[in-house]
């Protein structure tokens, strides 16, 4: 397995792809939701098994904190360690090759466990976004 960054316009087609099937079809968010007019202000993750593209997310860049976001397994990827997987690379490179101080989520609430397992703390209150319940977190990096 392997998490690069998308750099070419392929790559980044690839992770709007992903995230269509994941949040667009898979969750009902809305497309323009999704589909927000961020991508050019952000970094973009790609994470391939045996060559095929399966996991996603982005991170943009908020002055000395990185807000992840859109982070997105393929569901026959899922339960295996993917995500942790693609997190851990993220916040490696974010480390070791950006000037931030924090990454910072919106995490859906059904997956704060997983953030916290990576060492990210929750605060403030529930939040809806696309219909969905969410929470803030954060981890010094």
């Amino acid at each position: 397995m392997t998490v690069t960054r998308a750099t070419t316009e392929d790559d980044l087609a690839t992770c709007l792809t992903i995230r269509r099937v994941v949040f667009i079809e898979g969750q009902d968010v809305p497309e323009e939701e999704e589909v927000d007019g961020k991508d050019p202000d952000c970094l973009h993750y790609i994470m391939r098994k045996d060559g095929r593209a399966i996991a996603t997310a982005r991170v943009l860049p908020m002055e000395e904190k990185a807000k992840i976001q859109r982070v997105a397994v393929l569901e026959d990827a899922r339960s295996s360690g993917i995500g942790s997987i693609l997190m851990r690379a993220i916040l490696d490179d974010l480390r070791s090759n950006h000037p931030f101080q924090k990454a910072i989520l919106g995490s859906q609430t059904h997956a704060i466990g997983f953030y916290e397992k990576l060492g990210f703390t929750a605060y403030g209150p529930v939040y809806d976004d696309a219909g969905i319940p969410h929470r803030d977190m954060e981890l010094t990096l």
